[in-house]
């Protein structure tokens, strides 16, 4: 039903692997890159795209790197996905340029109007933080252990 594509999903990874770290420490995009396991063609693009929606600041040069524009806290799921995604509307009648022939009085645009609300209540109570500590759960922790371990091989 509801899908984001790999560029927000790897954009929410390197968000979380830069919410671990000390608050005002910068971390090398290669470090993020390894770390979260995305493709090195990607990282690069996605963390301008971060910076350009004031999500993360860069810092060019040898000491450089990369670190949260804002607090964890701060950022949540509705902001990521509404910048990645570009779209906010369940239906396409909502989107822009697009035209309703039954001008807001229909029945399934009211229904999915209303569930789209919902969804995006949720998304915004969702932050950097509160995931960053569903994946410090001891299951994922020891899981991302056995995948750091396997992929060494």
């Amino acid at each position: 039903m509801f899908k984001i594509n790999r560029q927000t999903e790897y954009a929410i990874r390197m968000l979380l692997s830069l919410s671990k770290r000390e608050v005002g420490s910068r971390a090398p995009t290669s470090e993020i890159q390894e770390e979260m396991s995305i493709p090195r063609a990607f990282a690069q693009h996605i963390i301008a795209d971060l910076a350009r929606g004031s999500f993360v600041k860069t810092f060019p040069g040898r000491d450089g790197g990369v670190m949260l524009a804002r607090p964890a806290k701060e950022i949540n799921l509705f902001q990521l996905l509404e910048y990645f995604e570009n779209k906010t509307y369940m239906q396409g009648c909502k989107n822009e340029n697009a035209e309703c022939p039954f001008q807001g009085n229909c029945p399934i645009c009211i229904q999915l109007g209303h569930l789209q609300e919902v969804i995006s209540d949720e998304l915004r109570k969702v932050s950097l933080d509160d995931l960053q500590k569903v994946t410090a759960h001891p299951y994922l922790s020891s899981l991302s252990n056995y995948q750091q371990s396997f992929t060494s091989i």
